[in-house]
């Protein structure tokens, strides 16, 4: 009797980021992809968010290996943290693998086994059959990953769309996956679900790159800024492209664009000849209309190229009157603040700003309800998981699976932290593991709930800080309390407030003192006394709710 094989899911589903999970057979354990998140409003001072690794740690000797789907942010920027915890080979295509490397480096990690695999490639890792499929998706060299199991196949369709006309023509193999359904069959399919919710098919990059070149024929004569991901290879190659052909030299733009062109050209994935490209440094000395500026920050990040671009912060380059920026992506969810921002400083430098909202300049590289039903048809899994994506998403994919064909009883909605089995009898939960989020600030690890509740509180509703001094042998006020407050009032304009709040504070600590009958009170009984005192009066005048931090001193 062939033994069971199961999935554990530690991010990405139920949520836009954090892709990962551990794929278990005979004692031994793969994992698929470690990305990160990117913080939202309601997690200050948070640089990323990873998965939560300790199933991992605890596991670490069964560890065989690390795959890669492809090299996008959500599914490797967390690689250089896993790999200092639970050393492993990593198995990727040579692009995902060169970008990949600098989260490595940034880790100081040295030594890591880097595997480069090719499209269609068989590898035997440990006990794991592994094939590599290509798939087409907005980075290049991206693959689905066929398992080979003693339970039959487990396809993971990493993130993909179906473009018939792809930059690089390389599309997705459904040839090998209709093989594979025909011969041995998928038992598992576990697919992207980004773009579940949308109807119809998505459009191929090569739509992006007739929209691009249109604006650049059209304004001739100024200077041209666009912003895009740094890892969108076939976006780059298509503004190069547009640029060249409207005698355009092309400068990059912040460390991660200049990073991957170099990685790209490098791989031969990238076709920019060395005379196009000019030191961004010397845009200055070329007319305008020669000029096509490729930038990071289409997300709007803070310190950005693009961000800095539109604070007139930036020490390279400055956006000038005339200027023409182009924004070829969408905002990721939670960003459109930032990108919208960013957008209106742009225009208050005087540049024309020309965005997704107003132009077909960007595609996405996730798959619609068209295509995952044509996956869904081809694969004719026996179990269905949708993965990568909000709950939502999930939802609705699960329900499209269900619509073409897989039976309910066969189809799991997961969500992180959840196991399954898959063995002779079928697919079942398989409890749970922990998968909560890791919260990189500085350090992996030194944020928790707790201070991110802190910081709310700090940044929503400010700060007061008692000040007092007491008696050590009786517990009376010696000097104060002092009233210290940030980010709840103004001191020179509520006096009044605040002497009131010194005077409950004196009261509640002499009605403690007067009620003692066992000596004096301790210092955490006055730290109390004090905190409500003030708590209560605060929110009784102002009804807010700061954090309140009493200091009582001994003398």
């Amino acid at each position: 009797m062939p033994g069971a094989v199961r999935v554990v899911f530690l991010g990405g589903l139920g949520e836009i980021g954090r892709n990962c999970a551990v794929i278990e057979h005979d004692g031994r354990l793969c994992v698929l992809d470690c990305g990160v998140m990117f913080p939202d409003p309601e997690m200050p001072g948070v640089d990323l968010v990873l998965p939560d690794f300790s199933y991992l740690r605890e596991n670490a000797d069964r560890v065989e290996a690390i795959v890669l789907t492809h090299g996008h942010e959500d599914h490797t920027g967390g690689l250089g943290f896993l790999l200092r915890e639970v050393p492993a080979p990593v198995y990727g295509s040579a692009l995902t693998l060169g970008l990949a490397r600098s989260r490595i480096d940034d880790a100081g990690l040295s030594g890591v086994d880097l595997v480069p695999v090719r499209d269609g490639e068989r590898r035997q890792v440990g006990p794991f059959d592994l094939e590599f499929i290509p798939v087409t998706h907005s980075v290049p060299e991206g693959f689905a990953t066929a398992f080979h199991t003693p339970q039959g196949v487990i396809l993971h369709s990493g993130d993909f769309k179906l473009d018939l006309t792809p930059v690089d023509g390389r599309r997705t193999d459904l040839a090998r996956i209709g093989a594979l359904a025909a011969g041995e069959g998928i038992r598992l399919l576990l697919a992207d679900s980004t773009n579940a919710e949308e109807p119809g098919y998505t459009r191929s990059e090569r739509s992006v790159g007739e929209t691009l070149q249109q604006i650049f024929a059209s304004h001739p004569g100024k200077r041209i800024v666009v912003a895009c991901f740094a890892s969108h290879i076939h976006r780059i190659q298509q503004l190069a492209d547009a640029a060249v052909r409207n005698g355009r030299r092309v400068a990059l733009l912040g460390r991660s664009m200049l990073r991957n062109v170099g990685i790209a050209r490098e791989l031969g994935l990238l076709h920019i000849a060395e005379s196009t490209l000019v030191e961004v440094e010397r845009v200055d000395e070329l007319p305008p209309g020669e000029v096509c500026v490729l930038s990071t920050g289409s997300q709007g990040e803070p310190m950005s190229a693009l961000a800095l671009l539109a604070a007139g912060e930036n020490r390279r380059l400055e956006v000038r009157e005339g200027d023409v920026v182009v924004l070829s992506s969408h905002a990721i969810p939670g960003n459109e603040w930032a990108v919208a921002k960013v957008m209106d400083g742009l225009a208050r430098r005087g540049a024309e700003v020309i965005h997704s909202g107003v132009a077909h300049v960007h595609e996405s590289g996730h798959a619609k309800q068209g295509e995952l039903s044509t996956l869904l048809a081809l694969a004719r899994p026996q179990h269905f998981v949708p993965v990568h994506g909000e709950y939502r998403h999930l939802l609705r994919h699960a329900r499209l699976a269900i619509e073409m064909g897989v039976p309910e009883r066969e189809v799991l909605l997961c969500e992180d932290g959840d196991a399954v089995r898959l063995d002779d009898s079928g697919i079942d939960f398989d409890g749970q593991v922990p998968a909560g989020y890791l919260y990189v600030d500085g350090i992996v690890g030194g944020v928790g709930s707790g201070v991110l509740r802190d910081r709310r509180v700090l940044a929503e509703e400010g700060v007061v800080v008692v000040v007092v001094t007491v008696d050590a042998r009786s517990g009376e006020v010696l000097t104060g309390p002092e009233i210290i407050t940030r980010g709840w009032v103004h001191a020179s304009e509520a006096e009044e407030l605040l002497e009131d709040a010194r005077n409950a504070v004196v009261k509640a600590l002499g009605e403690l003192v007067g009620s003692g009958a066992g000596g004096p009170p301790d210092v955490d009984a006055l730290r109390r006394a004090c905190r409500r005192s003030v708590g209560r009066l605060v929110n009784e005048r102002t009804r807010r709710r700061p954090m309140i931090v009493p200091v009582v001193m001994e003398a």
